[in-house]
């Protein structure tokens, strides 16, 4: 039992049942609210020359995650999760791509294959700054989280998002038609770099005794991640399935439990060939900003229930309605945006609990 997730138990039988396409007395339920001001304890204040050496203090990364978790209550099935984050692109930064790092939680790579007959030069390398760093910062969040909450596994993005971080996205759409063996050879001999990562993460988390988690808030005790390509949003279905349809199966069958990040509208058009994966568990579709309305996506929804996944659902509290008229409770996760109170919540988790009920 962790402090900040006294009921965790009871929301890991959900996750357990969401990963199984079932559901038990309800779908999943995220949503997390502020404790009020009194209870608040403040933020450790940055006093860093760069916004980089903000990023990489470990310290202060730790204490400042320590202290907003301290500062919400996760109700539902929300799940208090420190993130050690360098950004979408460190494990590029894993091969020597220098990274850069934004004031609004975002950081970037520069690309380090500039010419393919540099190919064998692209190695992981384990004493790396960056690996090292953020080992370090899983460490320390470990160490301040025990018994509190939950520490996730860092945001990785292998396959064709880690080679376009490599070479460059608008050069690996033209290698796609100019050098596709090279591409293709390069993306077989660096996946198994991402699973010895992966493993290295997993090992230093599962020893903690806590359930697997990262960026996206669901979790299991055995090998959970997010496969994704957001790559993949500028090429066609035929190319998809050509050079990295492959590599997705086998990051699912490498892992126990699988949700896959399908990123824009552009992503859509290989909805078909991932709904074809066995072992793809579930889809977390992200329309993009400015289009996150429900209505506008339910038959996106409704086309990968009936495919038989799993998925999650971000919405409003007025969405609720018709989310019950139009989708199962059966492998269904909602993250709820804009619940204002407890009681509001706790309303809410009722009635989908009687829908439940009445779906069954």
């Amino acid at each position: 039992m962790l402090s900040y997730k006294p009921n965790l138990d009871e929301t890991m039988q959900r996750m357990d049942a969401f990963w199984a396409h079932s559901v038990l007395d309800r779908p999943i339920v995220q949503f997390t609210l502020e404790k009020p001001a009194d209870e608040q304890i403040p933020l450790p204040e940055s006093h860093h020359a760069t916004t980089a050496e903000r990023w990489l203090d470990v310290d202060y990364q730790s204490r400042l995650a320590d202290a907003q978790l301290a500062n919400r209550l996760f109700l539902a099935d929300s799940l208090p999760v420190a993130f050690p984050n360098l950004g979408p692109e460190v494990l590029a930064a894993f091969y020597g791509a220098p990274l850069h790092f934004g004031d609004y939680g975002t950081s970037w790579s520069d690309p380090i294959l500039k010419d393919w007959k540099a190919v064998e030069e692209i190695n992981l390398q384990w004493q790396n700054f960056y690996f090292e760093k953020l080992a370090a910062l899983t460490d320390a969040m470990l160490a301040l989280g025990q018994g509190k909450y939950i520490v996730g596994i860092p945001d990785w993005h292998p396959g064709g998002d880690l080679i376009a971080a490599l070479r460059n996205p608008q050069d690996l759409a033209l290698d796609l038609i100019e050098h596709p063996a090279q591409v293709k050879g390069l993306l077989q001999r660096l996946q198994p770099d991402y699973y010895r990562v992966y493993d290295y993460w997993y090992d230093k988390l599962k020893k903690n005794g806590q359930p697997l988690t990262s960026w996206l808030d669901l979790a299991s005790y055995d090998k959970y991640y997010i496969p994704s390509n957001d790559f993949a949003a500028m090429i066609s279905p035929k190319m998809y399935r050509e050079f990295f349809l492959d590599g997705i199966i086998e990051e699912c069958n490498f892992l126990d439990h699988s949700i896959y990040h399908l990123d824009g509208p552009g992503a859509l058009r290989h909805l078909d060939a991932l709904l074809a994966i066995p072992k793809l568990h579930a889809i977390q579709w992200v329309p993009g900003a400015g289009r996150e309305n429900f209505s506008s996506w339910i038959a996106v929804y409704q086309r990968i229930q009936a495919a038989g996944k799993s998925i999650i659902v971000y919405c409003r509290t007025e969405d609720l309605e018709l989310v019950r008229q139009t989708l199962h409770p059966r492998g269904l996760a909602l993250s709820i945006s804009d619940v204002s109170s407890l009681e509001t919540g706790e309303r809410l988790v009722s009635e989908l609990e009687n829908w439940t009920r009445l779906s069954s």
